[in-house]
């Protein structure tokens, strides 16, 4: 009789999000994630086929709470808006598996219904063929690297910090700049970049 499973998708995924969170994306295999839970990597195999496996694990795990409805009579902009923020609230909590959401973006249903729905607005907005195609991808482009910049190198963070106290002699618009910056939210700051692409992608 064979022994019975001791592990569920659950904890795995759990393991797999502590090993990122803690060491990072490149720090991610069927090896690290073993000894994240205290078993041998063959015994970890019997769960999951191999490493592709585990990544759409985090990546439903973080898709879970994202919802893809969206008000039907909001102006499409908005529209957009809720979905990306939803997505970007999701990541903020796992900045570190980012790249999942682009690596594995085919293999998670929720990613899928996700893309979808924004498929769906920008379609009821008038966008059609590779008009369609170039501003979804803008738009996630945009998604993934605001997630990315706002936890490595935050506006509230030692970067502007220091660039705000250059000499202004020197670097004067990099000095006036970085002070300014360091008085953004990140929300204004998303959302205001955002804004700002939907507005070039209407035009």
């Amino acid at each position: 009789m064979p022994r019975p499973r001791s592990l569920t998708t659950d904890t795995i995924a759990a393991a797999a999000i502590a090993v990122v969170d803690r060491d990072g994306y490149a720090a991610l295999s069927m090896r690290t994630v073993a000894r994240e839970l205290g078993v041998s990597t063959m015994a970890l195999y019997r769960y999951l086929d191999d490493r592709d496996e585990l990544e759409r694990l985090i990546l439903d795990h973080m898709w879970a709470p994202v919802s893809v409805d969206v008000p039907a009579d909001g102006p499409w902009n908005e529209q957009i808006m809720v979905l990306t923020g939803r997505v970007r609230d999701a990541a903020k909590a796992h900045p570190e598996a980012v790249p999942l959401l682009l690596r594995q973006r085919h293999s998670s249903r929720r990613s899928l219904e996700w893309i979808e729905a924004m498929l769906g607005v920008l379609t009821g907005a008038g966008f059609t063929g590779s008009a369609r195609v170039v501003a979804q991808r803008t738009i996630v482009n945009y998604l993934v690297g605001a997630i990315q910049a706002e936890h490595l190198a935050a506006l509230d963070g030692a970067g502007t910090t220091a660039m705000a106290a250059l000499p202004h002699t020197e670097f004067p618009h990099l000095h006036d700049t970085a002070r300014t910056a360091g008085g953004l939210t990140p929300d204004t700051e998303f959302r205001r970049g955002l804004a700002i692409i939907l507005k070039g992608l209407r035009t």
